[in-house]
């Protein structure tokens, strides 16, 4: 008997809701299990480099995206201890017609919505809010997926399972529960601005990066340009785990303060009125991606340090190549799912670990301090954009 045409995803974030337009498209029948009540505006902006937005346009989502992302022209490399901008790498059209696709800073809740759009539209797929996973049970006929809406309990009968429940993933607790999250010892802080309150030289379209001494600042414009996204990164303690909390400006600013940061980039934080703040943990290299018809997606199996600013990125090429796998013949049986799942797996191992290692090195290089610093600055001074560009090309040029 073939099995159910049905595949469960839980966790409605981006990876989970690109898997289910992803599967749809291949003409699976999709269930999408969230534990919150509504999608909220979790987050702040992110960055989708052409690797991210090729897949999403395939997918049909370019008009709903285009009018709420901003397409800088340029990242602009900046040194604390330079007290300026070192390079500066050409985005825009020039990016876009390297890679064949746009380069986009989008609002979190923006893409979100655009996605959960889509999804809410489409006649195969189904998206279960307040549904929390619960457990799976293989049987002949594929497997029953529990889950629990209230004080309800139900169940769907599906092929495969995908769990893109996040860096905390339950799917993941049962799979391969030896697997914990680690502390970086990092702590992300967010926060936004209107573009209107400070200088307009502040608000141009692109993406700053702010390196200094043992931390390190992002700003790029989002919401049609018309809000500036922040994020500063310093060491800490605090570890609580969860998307955010709200954090104490004075803390931020005492961290930037001082002749060590020039002052635009203090003055960037202090139009910041309120910020939340969560701490970066990762899921370590080598975590399984598959255990016969269950398979983890995006933060779930690799959540990693931003400083390649391709967590969000990661996960939606991980939606494009499962679609791919699961597809044809290999749905007729639990082994052809289950041989599916394990060469998805496989076909994204190498990349994401490359990615994660990309990060981690990245983040010890924008901390750097005294002579390590002066060194860093003179060798991206000397690189120059051409090169700086081309040394992306591996990651924005990637293709399903």
């Amino acid at each position: 008997m073939a099995l159910s045409r049905t595949i469960v995803i839980a966790g409605a974030g981006i990876g989970g809701l690109t898997a289910a337009l992803a599967l749809a498209a291949r003409g699976f029948r999709v269930v999408v299990l969230e534990k919150t009540e509504r999608l909220e505006e979790v987050g702040a902006g992110l960055q989708l480099s052409p690797n991210a937005s090729r897949v999403l346009v395939e997918l049909g989502l370019e008009d709903r995206l285009k009018p709420r992302a901003v397409t800088p022209e340029a990242v602009c490399v900046m040194s604390a201890r330079a007290g300026g901008e070192l390079l500066r790498m050409p985005l825009g059209e020039v990016a876009s017609a390297r890679a064949g696709a746009p380069y986009w800073v989008v609002h979190r809740a923006d893409l979100q919505s655009a996605l959960a759009g889509a999804v809410s539209e489409h006649p195969d797929i189904e998206l279960k809010l307040g549904a929390t996973f619960e457990d799976v049970a293989p049987h002949a006929k594929g497997l029953t997926i529990v889950h629990r809406s209230g004080t309800i309990r139900r169940s769907d009968l599906a092929s495969a399972l995908i769990g893109a429940d996040g860096v905390w993933s339950t799917v993941r607790k049962q799979l391969f529960p030896e697997v914990q999250p680690r502390f970086s010892g990092l702590i992300a802080w967010r926060g936004t601005f209107e573009a209107t309150q400070l200088p307009r030289e502040y608000s141009a379209r692109r993406v700053q990066l702010w390196m200094g001494p043992n931390a390190h600042l992002v700003a790029y414009p989002i919401a049609g340009g018309r809000q500036i996204n922040v994020v500063a990164v310093l060491p800490g303690t605090w570890n609580r785990p969860g998307w955010s909390t709200p954090g104490d400006p004075l803390e931020v600013m005492d961290a930037f303060a001082g002749s060590r940061w020039p002052s635009s980039a203090r003055m960037m934080l202090g139009a910041v009125d309120s910020w939340r703040k969560w701490a970066l943990f990762g899921v370590p290299e080598g975590c399984g991606w598959s255990k016969g018809p269950i398979a983890l997606l995006g933060d779930a199996v690799h959540a990693m340090l931003p400083f390649a600013a391709q967590g969000a990125g990661m996960a939606i090429e991980d939606a494009a190549v499962l679609a791919r796998h699961l597809t044809g013949d290999t749905t007729e049986s639990a082994a052809g799912v289950a041989a599916a799942l394990k060469s998805y797996g496989r076909a994204r191992q190498a990349r994401v670990q490359k990615v994660q290692r990309t990060a981690r090195q990245q983040g010890r290089i924008y901390h750097f301090t005294g002579p390590l610093a002066i060194a860093r600055d003179l060798a991206i001074r000397a690189l120059g954009p051409e090169r700086m560009l081309a040394r992306q090309d591996w990651i924005y040029g990637w293709r399903p």
